[in-house]
This record gives C-alpha cells, sequence and structure tokens, in this order.
C-alpha cells in the first residue's frame, strides 16, 4: 500500500462494493481503523453527485472499477473474496445474487468469510423490495417522530440518525462480531443483514424503556430529552445565534440558573405543567446577550451549557481543538477517526480513492492478476 495501515483492524481486508450512504461510510470506519479496503466501483460511478475527491467516506480505500454486469464481472470481484475477511454490499435483495456475488457464490470461495447487507429495509419483509432513504426509515420506526417542537413537524436530522447511527454503525458493529465468530470458530463465516430500521428502532430502547414505565409521553416536545423540558433545550441569543443547555441534575440546574442570572419567584423546575413559563423566563434571559457573551459567561462551568456551533465554526472550538477531534488531509477540514486508541491509534493515510486507482496496486498486494482484466461491453440488466 502508498501508506503503512494503522490501528486495531490493520491485516483485515474488506471488500465494499459500491454504493452511496450507509455502506460507504461503514467501510471507511473500518478503513479508518486500519482494514485495508479496496473498494469495487461500478464504470461511471456510485452516483454520489460531488466530486470523488471530496467524499470523505472513500478515504483510506483504495478503488478498482470492476462491471459486474461484464460476462467476467463476477468472476473478478470473487477473486478478491478468496482473499477478504469481510464483504459489504448496499444493494436491494436479490440484486447481489442476480449479480453472481451473493453469499453463496462468495462463501462458496471463502467459507470464512463475513458477508454484510445493508439496507434500509431488511432482507425480508412487505417493503423489503421497495426503494427508500434515511427520513421515511426513521419515520416508520417512531424515531423522527420523536423529533421537533410539539407544534410544528418533525425535525429532519439530516442523514445521521438513520443512514449512520441506525445503518452504518450497527453494520460494522454486526460485521466486525461476526469476525470475531468466524476467527474463534474456525473459519465459519455467515451473512450480518444490518436494517436501519431495525438499527433506528434499536436505538430508541432507553424511550421504550420510559415510555413503558409511564414517565415518557408518545408525543414529541412533551418529554425531559425531546426539548419539551425547559433546561433541557436550545434558546436564541442577541445576535440571532443559539445555546444548548442540558442542566438536568439539580446540582447542574441550580449552576445554570445563578449563572443566566434568573432569580425571584420563578416556576420549580420539577412542575412540568409550569415548564412553558419556565421557558419564557430562560428564553427572555438568553435574549439580552450574544453567543459569544453567554460563552463566557458559562465557560469553565458545571451549567451543563455550550455554544451551538456550525459546522466551520465547530473545529475552532477550543476544546474540540484541543483534542484534535478534525484534521486537515487532503486539503479538506474533516474529522479525525474515532474512536481512540491507545496502542493502536488510527489515522487517516490517504485522501479519497479515486475510481480505478488502484487497480495495479490491489492487483499486487492481494495476488489477484485477474483483476486489471480489461472490461467487457456490459448488457442491459434492470439493476
Amino acid at each position: 500500500m502508498a501508506a503503512t495501515a494503522s490501528g486495531p483492524l490493520a491485516g483485515v481486508r474488506v471488500v465494499e462494493l459500491a454504493g452511496i450512504g450507509p455502506g460507504p461510510f461503514a467501510a471507511m470506519l473500518l478503513a479508518d481503523l486500519g482494514a485495508d479496503v479496496v473498494r469495487i466501483d461500478r464504470p461511471g460511478g456510485a452516483g454520489l453527485a460531488i466530486d470523488p475527491a471530496c467524499d470523505l467516506t472513500n478515504r483510506n480505500k483504495r478503488s478498482v472499477v470492476i462491471d459486474l454486469k461484464a460476462a467476467d464481472g463476477a468472476a473478478r470481484v470473487l477473486e478478491l473474496v478468496d482473499r477478504a475477511d469481510i464483504l459489504i454490499e448496499g444493494y436491494r435483495p436479490g440484486v447481489a445474487e442476480r449479480l453472481g456475488v451473493g453469499p453463496a457464490p462468495c462463501h462458496a470461495r471463502n467459507p470464512k468469510l463475513v458477508y454484510g447487507r445493508m439496507t434500509g429495509w431488511g432482507q425480508q419483509g412487505p417493503l423489503a423490495d421497495r426503494a427508500g432513504h434515511d427520513i421515511a426509515y426513521i419515520a416508520v420506526t417512531g424515531t423522527l417522530g420523536m423529533i421537533g417542537s410539539a407544534e410544528g413537524p418533525p425535525a429532519i436530522p439530516a442523514n445521521l440518525l438513520g443512514d449512520y447511527a441506525g445503518g452504518s454503525l450497527y453494520l460494522v458493529v454486526g460485521v466486525l462480531a461476526a469476525l470475531q465468530h468466524a476467527r474463534a470458530d474456525g473459519g465459519n463465516g455467515q451473512v450480518v443483514d444490518a436494517a436501519i430500521v431495525d438499527g433506528a428502532a434499536h436505538l430508541g430502547t432507553m424511550i421504550h424503556g420510559m415510555l413503558a414505565a409511564g414517565v415518557w409521553q408518545d408525543r414529541r416536545g412533551a418529554n425531559l430529552l425531546d426539548g419539551g423540558c425547559p433546561f433541557y433545550g436550545t434558546y436564541r441569543t442577541s445576535d440571532g445565534a443559539y445555546m444548548a443547555v442540558g442542566a438536568l441534575e439539580e446540582q447542574f440546574y441550580d449552576e445554570f440558573t445563578g449563572l443566566l442570572g434568573v432569580t425571584g419567584d420563578v416556576p420549580a423546575r420539577n412542575d412540568p405543567a409550569r415548564w412553558a413559563e419556565l421557558r419564557t423566563v430562560v428564553a427572555d434571559r438568553f435574549a439580552t446577550r450574544t453567543r459569544a457573551e453567554w460563552t463566557t459567561v458559562f465557560q469553565g462551568s458545571d451549567a451543563c451549557v455550550a455554544p451551538v456551533l456550525s459546522l466551520r465554526e465547530a473545529p475552532e472550538h477550543p476544546h474540540i481543538a484541543a483534542r484534535g477531534t478534525f484534521v486537515e488531509h487532503s486539503g479538506m477540514t474533516q474529522p479525525a477517526p474515532a474512536p481512540r486508541f491507545s496502542a493502536t491509534p488510527g489515522s487517516i493515510r490517504r485522501g479519497p480513492a479515486g475510481p480505478g486507482a488502484d487497480t495495479a496496486e490491489v492487483a499486487r498486494d492481494w495476488d489477484v492478476p485477474g483483476i486489471v482484466a480489461a472490461p467487457e461491453k456490459p448488457e442491459k440488466e434492470n439493476r
């Protein structure tokens, strides 16, 4: 490789069948942790409408281009599968099988392979064959309905909650658990079905427990952690910016109200019937100063208050900067690998892989000369 792999997954080989969204992010996380990830790009690219040089989910990977619709496409992929520990694909159910790279032919070639499947709806169920995106998956699990104010529509959390939290992270946990099992079990691989609907629902486990206990209302903007509580939310400052407040415990609340300057006869924090009144008092105080001024007021305290920063502002926050949470690489500011390891730290070794840029290098390192064969003209197929 162009750069020596580091991280706890150094030596693990991953084949990623190119897609968009949670699959590439999961493969990036494995690569950040040291895995040798080879992305199999299709001719013409994966369809993400940004410059490939800026697609940070392809960092730390290498790319080869293989046309899976060509007569020799599946055979060329299976050469890599022979030498891989993990494969990740994000097609609709049945597509990988039609292309000749489903679990059966892969396990016939490599019984120890962990075959990771990333979808929104899962491999079975009435919607398994239907198209979808993050917003639909979190909608039907009840997750989206929890987010936002009581008066307004559900707030859309970009695609972080479904694609990446409910999808990518569960896929990574799944394939690493299956890899551990395969190695402990003498080489028996398996299929990991990671569905965003499953992961997004699972993320709400604590909330479902609170609902069962009668301490969570099944509507948004009415609970302790969803903006209903006046001491767990965001407030506009005099310059149009926002501060975030999370003073849940009483000792933190007392410090918060003291520094905020809330005095006199105000509604009690433990009286939900008067939370709206208390929110007005807090909002009025925050509106008297700028975000920078309030940041200074709460700096160094245990009031659990922080400024709400933009994507461009975040890397400059003193704590974030001191930890090196963001780094510069390939001319771009980007999040550093996470989590951190004391003995085997991850790193950004190379920028986003250009489609097909590493074919010769991968053929040499993985000893698969067949992958450099000239692709044939693709046959028409409805993928």
